[in-house]
């Protein structure tokens, strides 16, 4: 397992590499493979009072008719409500869909530092997601902003100096009859998490600064501040290599002409710092095409991003924010801090409660104008590494790898019951 701030150990969920003549191994990445196929499983429905068989063809029907009645209240154009507690199934099914999207991203870097192919794809991109109906139609790009000082760079290895490394796709499904299950065709943007030694003091660059004025749009949005080094990976470019921000413009621009006369869908998702870097495109496609169809963001594990101001900014610009949350996972809980952001709950404290709530906001209005108030984004799905007894002694690395965060949506059921064997345990006995 590979440690640390948006690092996921390259997981088993249903991620398969194949190739005909090369091992998976990285250790053998010099060997370049062929394929990178994302097979999605058809996750079985949570039903433990339910007799109908999820092999009928009658089931499999009434499915796909929820998905593609419903496919705009699972993307959040009611902010989820009444679907996260309990967590609605067939919700479930589309939140693991894409955490396997971004599953795909972790196994295509070639995390090798010993390869000549470090910190590239490992696969072309016809051959990307083979089997999952979709077809990746542009790679993307990070560039950091950060350089290392001249001595370090003469004396650091070429890898620990990677400016620019491969961090994502854009795909678009194709395949007819996922269309028609989905209801509109899906385009979808996946990111990996933090890979590199620069991507590292991105990390650390964790002071807020104001968004550039083509992200920032009016006066009244000027107060809009993002993490520096999660915007300076998405900014940043070289002569050589344009930014990711480029990129994604170019190529929604590109996909919003092919499909002008389609129902579509922009789901931008990721870990960790792919997280943060999806708040980012989705609040940056939403601002720049006016006539923009949704665009939702479903991350997992991910840093706080920006201030009050850019909440409200993403809140104006009706981007769709579910952020899948371990409060077992530091990561969630950085960089940064936030103050009283509970506003209806202060309000219903008693008198001394009230006075310690007012000091807070006395304190909040002196330092709201610092580089370190940050401010929770978007709809909230909390799980617990501790519910699960898997899971309920892991490291912190544990508590934010790619696959845990699956793992725990895959058994949720409701705050109040959180695990699915919990709950089944409990309708047996009631029976």
């Amino acid at each position: 397992m590979k440690l640390g701030f948006g690092i996921s150990r390259q997981s088993n969920l249903n991620v398969a590499m194949m190739s005909s003549s090369h091992s998976q191994s990285q250790s053998q990445s010099q060997s370049l493979p062929q394929k990178c196929s994302l097979k999605i499983k058809n996750v079985n429905s949570w039903n433990p009072k339910g007799n109908m068989s999820l092999n009928s063809n009658e089931s499999l029907v009434s499915r796909a008719k929820k998905v593609r009645d419903k496919w705009m209240e699972f993307q959040g154009i009611k902010n989820w409500e009444g679907l996260l507690d309990p967590l609605d199934d067939d919700l479930r099914r589309e939140i693991l869909r894409y955490g396997e999207f971004v599953d795909a991203a972790y196994k295509c870097f070639d995390f090798d530092t010993s390869s000549p192919s470090y910190a590239t794809c490992l696969f072309p991109e016809a051959s990307m997601l083979a089997g999952s109906g979709y077809k990746v139609t542009r790679s993307l790009h990070a560039t950091c902003g950060v350089q290392l000082p001249t001595w370090a760079g003469r004396r650091a290895p070429d890898w620990a100096s990677a400016q620019s490394s491969w961090i994502g796709y854009v795909a678009v499904c194709e395949d007819k009859d996922e269309i028609a299950r989905l209801g509109r065709r899906d385009v979808v943007i996946a990111y990996r998490g933090t890979a590199t030694c620069l991507e590292w003091l991105e990390n650390l660059r964790v002071n807020l600064t104001s968004l550039p004025d083509d992200m920032a749009g009016h006066d009244s949005d000027k107060d809009s501040m993002v993490q520096s080094g999660f915007l300076s990976l998405y900014t940043s470019g070289t002569r050589a290599r344009g930014s990711l921000q480029a990129s994604i413009r170019d190529e929604i621009e590109k996909i919003l002409e092919k499909y002008a006369d389609e129902p579509l869908s922009i789901t931008v998702t990721g870990h960790s710092l792919g997280a943060a870097l999806a708040t980012l495109t989705a609040h940056d496609i939403a601002k720049t095409f006016k006539h923009a169809p949704l665009v939702t963001v479903v991350s997992f594990g991910g840093p706080r991003v920006g201030n009050r101001s850019f909440r409200s900014l993403l809140e104006k610009s009706g981007t769709k924010v579910l952020r899948i949350v371990n409060s077992d996972d530091p990561i969630t809980k950085v960089p940064g801090f936030v103050l009283n952001e509970d506003e209806e709950a202060s309000a219903s404290l008693n008198s001394d409660a009230q006075k310690a709530a007012g000091v807070l906001n006395w304190l909040q209005k002196r330092v709201e104008e610092t580089q370190w108030v940050y401010a929770e984004i978007g709809k909230e799905l909390r799980l617990s590494s501790r519910d699960c007894p898997d899971l309920s002694n892991g490291s912190v690395a544990t508590c934010h790898d790619l696959k845990t965060y699956l793992h725990l949506v895959d058994n949720f059921v409701s705050s109040n019951c959180p695990l699915r064997a919990t709950a089944k345990m409990v309708l047996e006995r009631a029976q």
